[in-house]
């Protein structure tokens, strides 16, 4: 069934590896997904892999309302969903005289998930409840000590979430997701230092798949997820099971 056909939909990050997948699954059922990230070229392969039927690219640092704004407007037209993934993970020295990681970590991790978010609330499709989904991470729960300014922000989009989920309503349904561990470009290093040791940790005993937070989305986005809003659904195999 494809239960997103004539539905705009919008993704940032879209050409990294959640991204990826999760344009696949909303073209896979009929979506036209209109696909932001700050890497051209990464577009440019994206698209060339899933095809330019029902797909279009827009090149966005999102760092500023009105580049938000942009990306949602290159919909061209009302916006059923955003799925904001864009993000930025970098290790943070705690060096008293260099603000500059957490600020990076602060706008490009939460200050663009809220202005993404305020950009879609005035342009969502109004025939049926919209939806929004946000990108947390199991950083938020357990914390990280190498990468303090990004658990700090990820930890804001939970709140982030839970106060659109309010704002919103009935109108958009506004959720997070919370991956723990994925295979993705962005954890290559962490899984070559201590992959052994945080495998342990999971009881699945393996690391996650982007299609498998992919699939998690689609559902928030679907029709199954009607009354699902305000909550930060954790993927990690397990990791953080209290």
């Amino acid at each position: 069934m494809s239960v997103f056909t004539g539905k705009r939909i919008v993704v940032t990050g879209g050409a990294g590896g959640i991204g990826v997948e999760t344009v696949r699954a909303f073209m896979e059922q009929g979506g036209h997904v209109i696909m932001a990230d700050i890497d051209e070229a990464a577009l440019t392969r994206a698209q060339e892999s899933l095809g330019r039927v029902r797909l279009g690219t827009i090149a966005s640092a999102l760092d500023t309302p009105a580049e938000c704004a942009r990306v949602i407007e290159a919909a061209g037209g009302p916006v059923f969903a955003l799925v904001h993934l864009a993000g930025l993970f970098e290790r943070d020295p705690l060096d008293p005289d260099d603000h500059g990681v957490w600020n990076r970590a602060i706008a490009a991790n939460l200050t663009n998930a809220y202005d993404m978010a305020v950009a879609f609330a005035s342009r969502a499709d109004a025939r049926e409840p919209a939806r929004i989904v946000l990108t947390s991470s199991i950083a938020y729960r357990r914390g990280s000590s190498s990468y303090v300014s990004y658990s700090a922000a990820k930890g804001g989009i939970v709140g982030l979430t839970r106060a659109l989920s309010r704002k919103l309503a009935p109108d958009v349904l506004v959720n997070a997701v919370a991956p723990g561990i994925i295979e993705t470009r962005m954890t290559d290093d962490i899984i070559a230092a201590r992959g052994d040791d945080f495998r342990r940790e999971i009881p699945l005993q393996r690391f996650g798949k982007p299609a498998e937070i992919a699939s998690v989305i689609r559902f928030l986005c679907s029709p199954d997820a009607s009354y699902v809003t305000g909550q930060t659904i954790t993927i990690d195999g397990g990791m953080t099971n209290a």
